[in-house]
């Protein structure tokens, strides 16, 4: 088994980027979900509830962020490492640091909306919830519960397998192929021989860098949101239910958290150390 590719996405819900090679942090990757947007009274927006956000990119710069629209708009955002604490509803943390205005109006212009930008200046003020897999001193970035998301190509194909089959046994137009994309995990494994086995890895090894599993990954409506196109449909969700639903959610990937800080890079090989026998969320 290998890295296939490894993911960012500096600002939690806008687009993400590919990347050759990333430097793993106890609370995730470096760049990674670092930046909020929070609407005016501190609540998260995210993609869930404003499509629009998948259609922005963010770039780790080394000193803030580059965002782009889809027009071709930049702007370039400095890290407000003195900026105004403002209250966040992200769950275990009561604050972030607030962008310039720039960067504030720019976003709400974007959005049609008036929105914010935050930073989380220290990942160690937000822990790993201990139902998501968390230990005291594990420390996150603005994921929603686990430092990275860990999927495999086997497991998406046996999904596109599952939609077809479904579509032919309904008499119906079979849905387009679904894309990783839509999954956002931080890297994806090829070649591994089973589809979901990953759900039973409990330690692996990356390259150089090891993990240990938080949980097997719920998935939302966001999943069901086009990112080429930005319109909702039913799938994934719909077959993930049929064929990977119980305890009234559906799941797809797994969360895990690092123990061996490391670099890892695409083609780098992956061993599972240790594994469950059987289903643990």
């Amino acid at each position: 088994m290998k890295v296939a590719s490894i993911h960012i996405y500096p600002v939690k819900s806008l687009g993400g980027q590919a990347l050759a090679t990333a430097e793993v942090e106890p609370w995730g990757l470096l760049h990674d979900r670092r930046w909020i947007v929070l609407e005016p009274d501190g609540s998260v927006l995210t993609a869930r509830e404003e499509h629009r956000l998948l259609g922005l990119t963010a770039t780790p710069t080394s000193d803030g962020l580059l965002l782009t629209s889809r027009d071709g708009q930049r702007l370039a955002v400095p890290t407000p490492t003195r900026g105004e604490f403002v209250p966040t509803t992200m769950s275990r943390l009561e604050s972030v640091r607030a962008a310039d205005e720039e960067a504030h109006r720019w976003l709400s212009g974007q959005l049609g909306r008036p929105v914010r930008l935050g930073w989380l200046d220290d990942p160690h003020r937000r822990s790993v919830s201990l139902t998501h897999g968390g230990v005291e001193g594990d420390s996150l970035n603005l994921a929603d519960a686990g430092p990275l998301l860990l999927t495999s190509s086997s497991s998406l194909q046996q999904l596109n397998k599952w939609m077809v089959a479904d579509a032919v046994t309904k008499g119906a137009v079979a849905p387009d192929a679904m894309v990783m994309a839509r999954f956002r995990p931080s890297v994806v494994i090829d070649d591994v021989p089973e589809a979901f086995d990953e759900d039973s890895w409990r330690t692996m090894r990356i390259g150089a860098a090891e993990f240990r599993f938080g949980e097997i990954c719920d998935r939302c409506v966001m999943t069901t949101i086009d990112p080429g196109t930005l319109s909702a449909g039913k799938e994934p969700l719909r077959t993930l239910a049929a064929h990977r639903q119980w305890d009234h959610e559906t799941w797809f990937g797994i969360r895990v958290i690092p123990t061996v800080k490391a670099v890892i890079r695409v083609g780098d090989p992956v061993e599972v150390l240790t594994r469950s026998h059987g289903r643990l969320i």
